[in-house]
């Protein structure tokens, strides 16, 4: 398989993710409420509910794509209370064999995928009721505070729905080329913190945008590690990768 291939085909899947992630956020608008407690409250019915809907939801979405940009192929998983809900491959692992992908054995280069793993970590916390999702981030940071640019604040929920107002950047540092060149979370975190351009807000009523924000997810890893006390790779290991086998 090509390198370049490869690349392409990540990139497909961190813009289904941002789509998705999207369709979270609408969905929340929707039943935005003032929140008493931190338990999480549930949402109402939005889009696909069965596997067959969600298939014929997804293979309009794909086709659409997979024709608009030079991509190669994508995997798409659904998990819905704890079971594989839907899984498909479209396009190709392989363009010079024709392979096509298969959502059971074609493996990919991890990337925004990995932000499923700090949302589960917060909600996780916000269970045990040691977040709430609509407090100041302030709160929970120890290392750095977010500058006080705009009236409302930074919460959880902002994060997780990529409503911070951030600008969001990653020329020249978001990637390395080995571990060796990794630096702590709340290293990077300090040394690179954006500007807070827009008011947050999940009111998309009110015309209100998701921008999508890397430094809101590293954010939120920081929070579960303060809060947590232990390293995100730690936790993630312990309370996610572990009981999950």
């Amino acid at each position: 398989m090509r390198q370049h291939q490869s690349s392409l085909k990540t990139g497909v899947v961190v813009g289904l993710l941002a789509l998705l992630t999207a369709q979270v956020c609408s969905a929340s608008s929707l039943a935005h409420q003032p929140i008493e407690k931190a338990w999480p409250r549930p949402l109402p019915v939005v889009g696909p509910t069965t596997p067959a809907e969600m298939e014929a939801f997804i293979d309009g979405f794909m086709a659409l794509q997979l024709l608009a940009a030079p991509a190669a192929g994508v995997t798409v998983a659904v998990v819905k209370d704890g079971q594989l809900f839907f899984a498909k491959g479209y396009g190709y692992a392989d363009v010079d064999k024709s392979i096509r992908v298969d959502a059971d054995k074609t493996l990919f280069r991890p990337g925004s995928v990995s932000k499923m793993f700090t949302w589960t970590a917060v909600m996780q916390l916000v269970e045990q009721g040691k977040l709430d999702l609509d407090t100041d981030v302030n709160e929970y940071l120890r290392d750095f505070k977010l500058p006080a640019t705009f009236a409302a604040p930074v919460t959880l929920r902002n994060l997780m729905t990529h409503t911070p107002g951030f600008e969001d950047g990653g020329v020249g540092y978001l990637f390395k080329e080995s571990a060796a060149e990794l630096v702590p979370l709340d290293q990077f975190l300090r040394q690179h913190m954006p500007a807070r351009a827009r008011p947050p807000t999940t009111d998309f009523s009110s015309g209100a945008n998701a921008s999508y924000s890397n430094y809101g997810a590293a954010l939120a890893g920081r929070i579960v590690e303060i809060v947590s006390g232990e390293s995100f790779d730690d936790y993630i290991e312990k309370h996610i990768f572990a009981p999950s086998g």
